[in-house]
């Protein structure tokens, strides 16, 4: 690292953020720019921002060497004396902490962001084998841009991304509310047509039989997915009782195309997909509906014209898989959001993909099941990407 911070990187940063501030913008997009100013004045490897909540954070923006953690949920630091933090590597991310012991990188450094007297995260930087030592200028500033952090928390303006539970009563009324609301559409269309069936079905003639048990097939279809969602989501996202192990990620990517929904099978095309990946470990029939649900998500946020592509590879330390549509893309402020349990994003298809906001939520709890996690960012190009990472068995 340089012997002093960058001065001018950090004064141009700040005035770009504060007009940032100045034009009404705040939330994740401008947290993000702050994390990135980190990186580059202090001459890190990498930079993150972990936000804390009910007694655990998550990854919520990072930069260099720990945008791979994005999504990950870490453990709540401990607290030493003054702002600078002591920090579980593991905590963080274990493939940092191999290349911390391996000596790739060598020096971790943390400062604790505040808002009115709460602990909103920490922000985090990343030195690799060459830097030296950090100095007293390094913690200082790393311990200003964690304040000015703390500021934007204290905005209330999109921050913080996860918001404070709401009271189990709550929880339980809208409970009731979604499940009867989404119930009831495909419950109506199937009696529906079976009335007619049952009161027409000389006069309908072949044709029209046909059609009619088609809609009550597809409409069966989609209540049978919406009651395995509405079960899991009650039981907090556990499906099965399969138990974890090394699994084939590729093979059990393609197998689980073969059961996705024809529509959804129809717009999936398979991109980099190596044959020689390492075993991933997790519970591989989670992964059926793991991307039964992101495939929903991209087609409901595409165009029907435009396919939605499905790769696979592996890092140091996890496997991954992404799945990359070509619609409009996700706002930089809702990827965190869009996991939250009954939210939805304006925009979709909501004739065709009707749904409760569980998607989402299901996968985040099946993949952190299996010590993994997801993310999602916007695709370069247009469009959104999901992005599932798995340990290394």
């Amino acid at each position: 690292m340089p012997e002093s911070p960058d001065y001018p990187a950090l004064t141009r940063g700040q005035i770009a953020v504060l007009d940032r501030v100045n034009a009404g913008e705040s939330g994740l997009p401008v947290l993000q720019q702050l994390v990135l100013l980190a990186q580059e004045v202090l001459g890190a490897r990498g930079a993150g921002f972990a936000e804390y909540s009910d007694g655990h954070g998550r990854i919520i923006a990072a930069t260099g060497v720990c945008e791979p953690a994005i999504g990950r949920r870490v453990e709540r630091p401990l607290q030493v004396p003054g702002r600078t933090l002591l920090v579980s590597l593991n905590s963080v991310n274990d493939e940092f902490a191999r290349q911390i012991e391996g000596g790739d990188l060598r020096h971790m450094l943390g400062a604790r962001c505040e808002a009115g007297g709460t602990f909103a995260g920490s922000l985090h930087v990343y030195f690799g084998a060459d830097a030296g030592e950090p100095g007293a200028e390094h913690h200082t500033v790393l311990e200003l841009l964690a304040a000015q952090i703390g500021r934007l928390y204290g905005m209330g303006t999109g921050l913080p991304v996860h918001p404070v539970t709401a009271p189990a009563h709550a929880d339980r009324d809208l409970w009731v509310a979604v499940t009867s609301h989404e119930l009831r559409t495909p419950v109506t269309v199937i009696k529906g047509y079976a009335d007619t069936l049952t009161n027409h079905w000389e006069t309908l003639g072949e044709p029209g039989r046909r059609e009619a048990v088609r809609v009550i097939g597809n409409r069966a279809g989609e209540l049978a997915r919406l009651v395995d969602r509405l079960l899991s989501a009650a039981s907090d996202g556990v499906l099965g009782s399969a138990p974890a192990g090394p699994f084939d990620l590729v093979e059990a990517l393609r197998a689980a195309t073969e059961e996705l929904p024809a529509d959804l099978r129809r717009r999936l095309k398979l991109a980099h997909m190596p044959g020689d990946l390492p075993k991933a470990y997790g519970n591989r029939d989670s992964i059926v509906m793991i991307l039964t649900e992101l495939m929903t998500n991209a087609e409901k946020y595409s165009p029907a014209d435009t396919v939605v592509e499905l790769c696979a590879g592996t890092d140091d330390d996890t496997l991954r898989f992404r799945v990359s549509d070509r619609g409009a893309g996700i706002a930089p402020e809702h990827v965190e959001r869009a996991f939250e349990r009954y939210w939805q994003a304006d925009g979709g298809d909501r004739h065709h993909h009707p749904g409760a906001g569980l998607g989402l939520y299901l996968v985040r709890r099946m993949v952190e099941r299996q010590h993994g996690w997801v993310s999602l960012r916007p695709r370069e190009g247009g469009g959104t990407v999901a992005e599932v990472r798995l340990r290394r068995a």
